[in-house]
């Protein structure tokens, strides 16, 4: 079997690692004005410069760095575009009835301290800056691996639809701005496409989305919400088909650059998850429409259901298979592993009338099902079992693909 050169790797991981507390703490001195914006640069860059390490000393290839310039997942793209603004941070607050009360994140939310965090909608235009924030964390990487491994440098990119779910219908945009989706959406994917660019010209070939929005639509608890809303004007199977058109219009990119889409349940303080329930509602649809080259999916828990949806993965398509958890410290049996990762090929096998298992492996590979830290302050697990859950799908990955990356 011929060792793959470029992602997705064998063993894969979701991107976001544990912060140290020294980045933390520090990060919030300056949010808080106690310590200088440029007085973080240091702390912040020795940080990654110490976790690159870490991920090459578990034969880790699609290298991050953890997240470390961000405060969440989703960094800043929404955030600094022309026309989005952070209204959250306005005078006054703002209508908290724009939220849709039945989206995962934003019922825990409610739940826990009432509001949900950056509320940021389009008060004017949306178009791009010409200035990517994510940019300056793909340079910095840059430096600190050779040349010929700035292909393996993993970016993780907001989901196109991370502002627009969580609202109520036509609620993503302030009034006048907008007259319906379908526009909201063409802008957003123009400032993606361009994004993408700029990504690219800068020498980016592995990119990935972290998306809890469409696995959302594999929740029975959101889609009743979704149906008994009296102010949707389309079913629950209508946003999502908008969701593949809206998203593929953002994906368009040359072929050389790998794309992957992450289906995230939420991860959130204290190893929290927002959604449950299996790929079956969405796979067909999602695996044959969606311009991606790999889906990162979720089955570290039953709460994703089986594997059984792998059986609609196009030829065309790879699945990293999240069977490790990042959430907690206890480690899975790498023998038991194995065999899920077995019994996922054979559904993929089973998909394609002349399939063998051999031949779905080629599409196959294993990862934590999630980040250990979405946010800044990480999963209920300590640096060395994070360590130690890294090297375990780097073991995995051995015994049932031995010699790849």
């Amino acid at each position: 079997m011929a060792s793959p050169r470029s992602p997705p790797f064998r063993a894969e991981h979701i991107g976001s690692l544990l912060r140290p507390d020294e980045l933390v703490k520090h990060r919030y001195a300056v949010a808080d004005q106690s310590a200088t914006p440029e007085s973080l640069v240091p702390i912040e860059q020795k940080a990654i410069r110490d976790v690159v390490a870490l991920q090459q000393s578990c034969g880790i290839h699609s290298i991050t760095n953890g997240e470390y310039s961000r405060h969440q997942f989703w960094g800043t793209f929404f955030e600094t575009l022309n026309g989005m603004e952070e209204v959250n941070l306005r005078e006054g607050g703002y209508d908290m009835s724009i939220f849709r009360q039945y989206a995962p994140d934003v019922k825990s939310f409610m739940h826990a301290k009432t509001i949900p965090n950056s509320v940021t909608v389009a008060t004017g235009k949306i178009s791009h800056t010409g200035k990517s924030s994510y940019l300056p964390e793909f340079e910095f990487m840059k430096t600190l691996v050779p040349k010929d491994q700035w292909k393996n440098i993993k970016i993780t990119l907001a989901s196109p639809s991370w502002y627009h779910f969580r609202y109520g219908p036509n609620r993503a945009y302030v009034k006048g701005v907008y007259a319906n989706d379908d526009e909201y959406f063409a802008d957003v994917a123009k400032a993606y496409q361009a994004e993408l660019s700029i990504l690219y010209e800068a020498g980016l070939r592995n990119a990935q989305v972290d998306d809890p929005n469409l696995a959302y639509f594999c929740s029975d608890a959101m889609l009743s919400g979704w149906k008994a809303d009296p102010l949707n004007f389309q079913t629950a199977d209508e946003q999502f088909a908008a969701y593949m058109k809206f998203y593929n219009a953002c994906f368009e990119r040359p072929a050389d650059l790998h794309l992957g889409i992450h289906l995230c349940r939420g991860n959130y303080l204290n190893s929290q998850h927002f959604s449950e329930g299996a790929y079956d509602n969405i796979a067909s649809i999602m695996f044959n429409t969606l311009n991606v080259s790999t889906f990162y999916l979720e089955y570290d828990t039953p709460r994703a259901g089986g594997f059984e949806p792998l059986k609609f993965l196009p030829r065309n398509k790879n699945v990293v298979l999240g069977v490790v958890t990042s959430k907690f410290p206890t480690l899975e049996d790498k023998k038991e592993m194995v065999e899920r990762v077995y019994k996922a090929a054979d559904f993929v096998a089973e998909g394609e009338s002349t399939g063998t298992r051999e031949e779905a492996l080629k599409r196959l590979s294993v990862s934590p099902q999630c980040g250990f830290a979405s946010h800044a302050e990480g999963n209920a697990l300590g640096y060395e079992d994070m360590r130690k859950k890294l090297t375990l799908v780097r073991n995995i990955a051995d015994e049932v693909w031995p010699g790849e990356p």
